[in-house]
């Protein structure tokens, strides 16, 4: 199954962003549009990472659903959310990412709750973590 919650991102330097994710952090460009007009300016794009997507583009202020986003720098690198992202092998990834440049916010941890883990940003601040931790198989869920 496919996920059915997709996270969306903006960029300043969305065409650098891209390849960041892609080096650093595995994913995969699945489509990658950009402005007819400036093709610097990426309008829409879909990167995988296993059964999971994100979706990104520039910032703009010249959109509707633009005008309701603003960069972690501008909020003195703040996040009122993250995306979580479950890999196989997170020391490897960890490793990956370290030597690609990010910026590791928690080191690599093993959690009491089960996996491992660690938190990072991308070079617009954007904060991430990536786990072991799989709550469809791992019996995360529950009614509280």
């Amino acid at each position: 199954m496919n996920s059915t919650i997709i996270p969306c991102l903006r960029y300043t330097h969305a065409l650098q962003a891209i390849d960041f994710l892609c080096n650093a952090f595995g994913f995969e460009r699945q489509a990658v549009y950009t402005n007819a007009d400036d093709p610097g300016i990426v309008d829409h794009a879909q990167l995988t990472y296993g059964g999971g997507m994100i979706m990104l583009g520039s910032v703009r202020e010249d959109t509707a659903f633009g005008r309701h986003m603003v960069q972690p720098g501008e909020v003195g690198g703040r996040e009122t959310q993250c995306a979580c992202v479950i890999v196989q092998d997170v020391r490897a990834h960890y490793e990956r990412a370290r030597k690609a440049g990010a910026v590791i916010v928690d080191a690599y941890e093993e959690k009491e709750y089960g996996g491992a883990g660690y938190s990072a940003r991308d070079p617009e601040g954007h904060l991430w973590y990536f786990g072991s931790y799989d709550p469809w198989v791992q019996g995360g869920g529950g009614d509280n």
